[in-house]
């Protein structure tokens, strides 16, 4: 018998990934004194661009290396009033060459950070051709109807634009542990569709990291890391905050998680739902793979895509949801005022009641010291019980637990008709509840990889690496029952509310 467990690492949450003061090579990053432009800071590979070493970079003016127009394009971007991600092309001089670069500046408080990037090709594509595969993709996408549909869609065309050798999306759970919905791969990767990863593979620090950067590009897990000079920011006398930065460096283990998954190359899509990280859409490829900027860019748009198709159905459904609730509710609500009893109301013999609004298997209702069942319920011995239990936790609240015997022992003896229950206390002080009950659900989670594993340890406690292995991993989970969603817990709070009203006017009438 397993239970449920976090699997988020707070070890793997805390690390500093925003302040690793370091990029990935494919790029190169100045940082500018927001007043002149003086360049304060700089990657050490940016000697490849303007010919001078990066200590003789430091202290000169940006406009000293740009062309006419790219100091024009970069002072319109300042004036933009845009602060985070504002992208723009411009040209650098190297002596008698010159070279043009795609820019990503972020404008900050005390300074001015510019991501640069060698302009290269669509591959041979005009950006015409790419819009019109991203405007089909949109229709697609606004006619499908379920979830899954729009991830199927979604994988199928990354992968046809970028070539990747495999794409999948994982949807995160209530534990940011993420399930593989929909996969695209060459069969020489391994298949992960219906397989769940555990939350501390995309830890805490990482996922908030998402909310910054639509997307996570690594073109190459062995590159070699670049440093910045000088070493502290000169502004903030500290590493520099690199949490926008699409070149920001890659955590060693990370890296090594990487190779444990045989891919050279990999990029992450974010998918956001209300604000919150929902999934992410996650490229591999067998070997080193570098994306153009531009193409990067359309699958930010197409991020934004994603995500709104993700969120309209979602919407639809849970508004849907919560219109059907309100009309079992308000069905309810009818009959205990037709009948001026609360028990009869709730447990009629015919039509909707207390086991149609909460999903449930059976439920409790105790008024006055009596008690009155339907449905499928423990013994009365175990509910007079379980009720003594609650008012000693002095429950006077809408309580609801997927997984009771986690928190009450007796649980476990009627856990295959119980494993769930919602709590609405009429009134505590006089004993009187309503208890829904849900039967227990076993489960079977397909890990890719023991979970157990995620994160190993060296004997000295400091070095630590991923696990070494993906096959699939089974845990048998008992004793849980099916979640209670949240408008059902709107749909408690309100039935309390209503009951309570209703109970006080028949006290004192």
């Amino acid at each position: 018998m397993v239970e449920k467990k976090n699997f988020d690492s707070e070890f793997c949450g805390n690390l500093p990934l925003h302040n690793v003061n370091l990029i990935q090579d494919y790029g190169y990053l100045l940082v500018l004194e927001p007043a002149g432009l003086k360049i304060i800071q700089a990657s050490e590979n940016t000697v490849e661009i303007t010919g001078k070493p990066v200590q003789e970079l430091i202290d000169t003016t940006l406009a000293q290396y740009l062309d006419e127009e790219s100091t024009l394009k970069l002072s319109d971007s300042l004036k933009s009033g845009i602060r985070q991600r504002i992208p723009f092309n411009l040209t650098l001089k190297n002596g008698e060459q010159t070279g043009r670069f795609h820019a990503l500046m972020h404008v900050k408080a005390d300074y001015i950070l510019i991501e640069l990037e060698k302009a290269k090709d669509l591959e041979g594509k005009l950006f015409t051709d790419v819009f019109q595969e991203v405007k089909k993709i949109m229709a697609e996408i606004e006619q499908a109807e379920t979830v899954r549909s729009v991830c199927e869609i979604a994988v199928r065309e990354i992968r046809k634009i970028s070539g990747f050798d495999g794409v999948l999306m994982y949807q995160f759970d209530q534990d940011w542990n993420g399930t593989v919905i929909a996969e695209e791969k060459d069969e020489r990767l391994e298949p992960y569709l219906g397989q769940t990863f555990p939350a501390s593979d995309v830890p805490k620090q990482a996922r908030q990291l998402y909310l910054k950067n639509p997307y996570r590009l690594i073109p190459n897990r062995t590159y070699q890391p670049v440093r910045l000079y000088p070493v502290i920011n000169p502004v903030t006398n500290s590493f520099i905050d690199l949490s926008d930065c699409n070149l920001r460096s890659v955590v060693a283990v990370h890296l090594e998680y990487m190779k444990n998954m045989n891919i050279d190359a990999s990029m992450s899509i974010r998918v956001i739902r209300n604000g919150e990280l929902w999934g992410l859409v996650s490229c591999h490829h067998l070997t080193e793979k570098y994306l153009d900027h531009e193409v990067c860019a359309i699958f930010e748009w197409l991020s934004a895509v994603i995500s709104n198709g993700v969120s309209r159905i979602l919407d639809k459904e849970a508004y849907d949801f919560s219109i059907l609730l309100q009309q079992m509710r308000a069905a309810l609500t009818d009959r205990v005022y037709e009948r001026d009893n609360i028990t009869a109301g709730l447990l009629p013999e015919e039509g909707t009641n207390l086991l149609d609004l909460f999903n449930a298997s059976g439920a409790a209702v105790i008024l006055n010291g009596r008690m009155e069942t339907k449905g499928i319920v423990p013994g009365e011995d175990a509910i007079d019980n379980l009720l003594m239990w609650a008012e000693g936790k002095s429950i006077n609240k809408v309580f609801a637990t997927e997984h009771l015997a986690a928190l009450y022992d007796e649980a476990r003896e009627f856990a295959g008709l119980a494993s769930g229950a919602l709590v609405i206390p009429i009134d505590s002080t006089k004993g009187d509840y309503i208890i829904c009950f849900r039967p227990e659900l076993v489960e079977t989670i397909n890990w890719g990889g023991n979970p157990n594993e995620a994160i190993n340890f060296e004997k000295d406690g400091l070095k630590y690496h991923p696990r070494n292995s993906f096959k699939l991993w089974k845990q048998r989970v008992e004793q849980h029952a099916l979640p209670w969603k949240q408008q059902e817990l709107d749909a408690a709070e309100a039935l309390r509310t209503f009951l309570f009203e209703f109970r006080t006017k028949q006290l004192y009438n």
